[in-house]
């Protein structure tokens, strides 16, 4: 299965992308499976100078926006569903800061396919470093985002293999971040690329059974790079490990 479950659209301020632009990129790439998963401030502020200038919890129609971007993102599903399987979800920030991106207390996002969550290893994280409590405030089935699981695990005192293994048994799944593009400055992540070579990680992740997925996290349809999802996938497959959505 060749799956790319983190793309972006104009929705995100760093991205100035139509839908249709990245599908038909991933298309073109030969994905069979495409999960847009925009930020939560992007989709939920609408416009890019109330987020900055007022931060994302003043805003009061943020929910209607989330339902607005789930039925768009269905309109394009159903427009492509002869040529690539579309999931909708949503990239979730926990930074608790400056302009407060993080996703407001009472936003329901539990109708989203899925929702990936980042800064799960930042102290500033609203989550304090608890994936398992707030994927439940979540209520989708939710991954954890270009995070170095195996550092934030040690960092905490858990044993990789348990972590892994409760990950599994309440349905997280763990993000590997292939991204190559001018937005992240060409830089790959380290922790991918360990991951891929190492055999005694891939082992704990394979004997836990906690599933994966692969994002280019595609800010830049014209920058997008298949290859890369093609690559890293057909390594997991070979490894025996297994992606969320598999089979479907």
């Amino acid at each position: 299965m060749i799956q790319d479950l983190h793309a972006h659209t104009y929705y995100s301020f760093c991205s100035s992308d139509t839908p249709e632009a990245v599908v038909e990129a991933a298309v073109r790439g030969g994905v069979k499976q495409l999960g847009f998963c925009d930020h939560n401030y992007g989709v939920g502020c609408a416009r890019t100078d109330f987020c900055w200038n007022q931060g994302t919890r003043l805003h009061s129609d943020y929910e209607k926006t989330l339902v607005r971007y789930y039925d768009h993102m269905n309109t394009i599903r159903d427009k492509y569903k002869n040529k690539i399987r579309i999931f909708c979800g949503i990239e979730i920030c926990t930074l608790d800061c400056e302009h407060s991106y993080a996703l407001p207390t009472g936003a329901d996002v539990s109708f989203f396919d899925f929702c990936l969550v980042e800064n799960l290893d930042d102290p500033r994280s609203i989550t304090g470093g608890d994936i398992f409590s707030f994927a439940k405030r979540c209520g989708c089935l939710t991954g954890i985002a270009h995070t170095d699981l195996f550092a934030f695990i040690k960092a905490r005192g858990d044993d990789p293999y348990r972590y892994f293994r409760r990950m599994a048994q309440e349905g997280i799944f763990w993000e590997l971040n292939v991204n190559y593009d001018s937005l992240h400055s060409f830089k790959s992540h380290d922790y991918v690329t360990e991951f891929l070579k190492n055999k005694e990680q891939q082992d704990i992740v394979r004997r836990s059974g906690v599933r994966l997925s692969v994002g280019f996290d595609s800010h830049i349809a014209k920058e997008y790079k298949p290859e890369r999802i093609k690559a890293t996938c057909a390594a997991l497959q070979k490894a025996g490990l297994h992606l969320v959505f598999e089979g479907r």
